[in-house]
């Protein structure tokens, strides 16, 4: 693996996210323990969140999810919702790219970033493993890039539908790994 070629995207972990699992803050620990072994391995840390701009002008009331957003409030860019959570707080060299939609790529700056620093593997992260990192591996995968998928830091509120994928669904396109086991393997 080489570590100039590779990005760790740390997803959705934003504290409107994050707050329901908030009850077991242990289940916050793999991903610190990624963001920090990235870091020590001088691999660019890259995060991403959902949020939209006042108004909500890129929401579609066609869209299930984020039209009940646009009706209820929260999540605009400047939201306490939308903002990293601080168990993992950006470095200020770190991009935080804004998506607005499931996959990371949807709407946002990230390919760009990617392509202007040469990444060609990425390490996958995030909440929720349906939702996020589903859709971004899938997108990630069509954009030929390596892909692991870091299974214990990955949430989902459904552990049925998490275990499928992680167990199923995610090895068809990318390496699944722990955290401790993909650390390993950058000594």
């Amino acid at each position: 693996m080489q570590n100039q070629k590779t990005a760790l995207l740390v997803m959705d972990l934003q504290n409107g996210i994050v707050s329901r699992f908030a009850e077991n803050t242990a289940v916050l620990h793999p991903f610190q323990k990624a963001v920090e072994a990235a870091r020590q391995n001088d691999i660019p840390v890259i995060f991403v969140r959902v949020g939209f701009s006042e108004g909500y002008p890129e929401v579609s009331l066609q869209n299930k999810v984020f039209s009940a957003i646009s009706q209820y409030g929260g999540m605009t860019v400047s939201d306490s919702t939308t903002q990293i959570h601080e168990s993992v707080q950006p470095k200020p060299n770190e991009p935080v790219v804004t998506k607005y939609r499931v996959s990371a790529f949807a709407g946002s700056n990230l390919e760009v970033i990617l392509r202007s620093q040469q990444i060609d593997t990425l390490v996958l992260c995030g909440i929720a493993t349906s939702g996020v990192v589903l859709s971004t591996l899938r997108e990630a995968a069509d954009k030929d890039f390596s892909i692991t998928v870091l299974s214990d830091a990955c949430l989902d509120v459904d552990a049925e539908v998490h275990r499928v994928l992680i167990e199923k669904v995610f090895p068809r396109q990318a390496d699944v790994k722990t955290v401790d086991t993909w650390i390993g393997l950058l000594k």
